[in-house]
């Protein structure tokens, strides 16, 4: 129901705040021909160069990395390790794996492993609940408090909304 003007300026307004390319997709309704359009600019954008920096040295070890992001990014005043968490973290370096990045699975909602502690909490120290290692993919990632590490799963995840109409067989709620 986006009217092209409206297309137009949501195009205008993400290049304008630095976005590679904005291309309208439509996958939805038109399957693979509808981000084809996206693909294509994905694989433009890929083949740019960029200045990505990692916050750490990848050389440092895994605790120096995961103390850095938690001080620098998330504003804590350190880190404390739960259960055996800093001895799978030391396996995880015997085993060749200590160059990884880290990547910190924790709540979207704070700064901080409570997602109580609104907006820029201070004085806190984030607890390393377990760790775990992603070998294929590359990369170790700490779970900070109580977290589901699935991707992309809501408060309330869509299944809830559907069902299957006894009467019809027809499938209910998937948009």
């Amino acid at each position: 129901t986006d009217t092209e003007a409206e297309l137009a300026l949501v195009k205008e307004l993400a290049e304008k705040d630095g976005a590679f390319r904005c291309v309208i997709c439509s996958h939805f309704s038109e399957g693979s021909k509808g981000a084809k359009d996206l693909a294509e600019a994905v694989v433009a954008a890929c083949a740019q160069t960029n200045k990505f920096k990692f916050l750490y040295n990848l050389e440092s070890s895994l605790e120096q990395k995961i103390e850095t992001i938690a001080k620098q990014i998330y504003g804590a005043d350190g880190i404390e390790f739960k259960g055996n968490s800093k001895e799978k973290m030391e396996l995880f370096e015997k085993q060749g794996f200590g160059n990884l990045p880290v990547c910190m699975a924790k709540t979207p909602l704070s700064l901080s492993d409570n997602p109580a502690k609104k907006g820029v909490p201070k004085n806190f120290t984030i607890p390393i609940q377990d760790i775990k290692l992603s070998a294929g993919a590359g990369f170790v990632y700490p779970l900070l408090g109580a977290v589901t590490t699935m991707p992309g799963l809501s408060t309330r995840p869509c299944f809830y909304d559907i069902d299957i109409d006894a009467d019809t067989g027809e499938i209910e709620g998937l948009s």
